[in-house]
């Protein structure tokens, strides 16, 4: 019988941070087992992991919908899971995106475990996307932040960066799910990361995730990495720069997601956070 582990990434509080699936062999599952297994975990995502060799280890991410090709608090959720249980402290994971290793150290708060993402890049975002984006999400040019201008950043997944002048924008969200489902199911992008900077290297951010049938989620790794990337590509960071993210106060969920970025461009971003197991 497949052991299907919950773990709650980027918090010390089961509840908080966001949820994510962990089976931790996954040999001999397919795809569409996977698949069933994420639909009726129902969280954001579920990581499946096979052992390989020397800490490797293949990893596929599924959400209730639609399989990604990286996903940050599923890796750290894994990767924490698997420590514990082999007291294991440094962890390949060769992804579809490529490969992550991942750091695990123990301390007195828990286990902190620490992705270095793929090489990211960042790409302008069309006119008409963004146009669209901001329709199907009710807000308007005007609410933007001049300073950190609309970007496609990648750093295992695509994620539009909108940032968001005030933090009442921010928190004012109600979108037309099929609408944003539809551009971002068109343009490959995971989610939206909308982002709010309280200064210098402090963010808030949300992250709607309609094409994976979730409205949003409450912490999100790999749209922290690709913000990074985002950041040290635009020269609105002095690298190398420690950034903090809050994400998911505005559901309930209050996350904290540490970013690390190197200054040389094209090198992979650190991430980290703790992860704490959910019990049913």
């Amino acid at each position: 019988m497949t052991e299907i582990l919950r773990y709650a990434a980027f918090t010390d509080n089961p509840a908080g941070g966001n949820p994510a699936g962990v089976v931790l062999d996954a040999s001999g599952l397919d795809e569409d087992t996977m698949r069933a297994i994420a639909a009726e975990v129902g969280y954001s995502e579920t990581a499946f992991v096979t052992p390989q060799a020397n800490e490797t280890f293949a990893v596929r991410y599924f959400s209730p919908e639609s399989e990604v090709p990286f996903c940050g608090h599923a890796t750290i959720a894994a990767a924490v899971a698997y420590a514990e249980r082999h007291q294991a402290d440094q962890l390949r994971f060769d992804t579809p995106a490529g490969r992550v290793d991942v750091q695990v150290t123990d301390g007195d708060d828990g286990p902190l475990a620490t992705l270095t993402s793929v090489p990211p890049h960042v790409d302008d975002a069309a006119d008409e996307d963004v146009a669209e984006a901001l329709a199907a999400l009710g807000w308007q040019a005007a609410e933007l932040d001049p300073a950190l201008p609309p970007r496609v950043a990648y750093a295992g997944a695509r994620h539009l960066v909108l940032a968001a002048a005030t933090r009442e924008r921010l928190a004012d969200l109600d979108y037309d799910f099929a609408r944003l489902r539809a551009l971002m199911t068109t343009r490959d992008w995971v989610t939206v990361a909308l982002v709010f900077r309280r200064d210098q290297t402090t963010f808030d951010a949300r992250n709607p995730f309609p094409t994976g049938g979730i409205i949003e989620d409450p912490a999100t790794g790999a749209a922290a990495a690709a913000f990074g990337a985002y950041l040290r590509a635009l020269g609105a960071i002095e690298p190398p720069a420690r950034l903090t993210i809050h994400q998911g106060a505005d559901l309930g969920r209050p996350s904290l997601l540490i970013v690390d970025v190197p200054a040389s461009a094209g090198t992979g971003i650190r991430v980290s956070g703790r992860a704490v197991p959910i019990h049913r």
